[in-house]
């Protein structure tokens, strides 16, 4: 990994904040926690590189709310853009 801030996808709408940062903390702090609601994505930063990496690891498919979560890296900006992908 090159960062502490991870990507989760596939988030039921009764996901919370305060839910991913209590299914997150057992693997390390937890710095910020960002839901995009209406996408059904959220981005976890944690206090390092390791712990980000244990969180991966650990919960890429688990079951949160009846639905599978995705838990990958999350691209730096720039790299999400000569991807593709557009900021707004």
């Amino acid at each position: 990994m090159r960062g502490s801030k991870l990507y989760v996808g596939n988030l039921s709408q009764y996901v919370n904040e305060a839910d991913l940062k209590k299914l997150f903390i057992p693997y390390g702090q937890v710095e910020d926690v960002k839901i995009v609601q209406e996408k059904g994505f959220a981005f976890v930063e944690m206090s390092s590189e390791a712990e980000a990496e244990e969180a991966l690891t650990a919960l890429n498919n688990q079951i949160v709310k009846n639905k599978a979560i995705h838990v990958n890296e999350a691209w730096p900006e720039k790299e999400r853009q000569s991807r593709g992908y557009r900021s707004s």
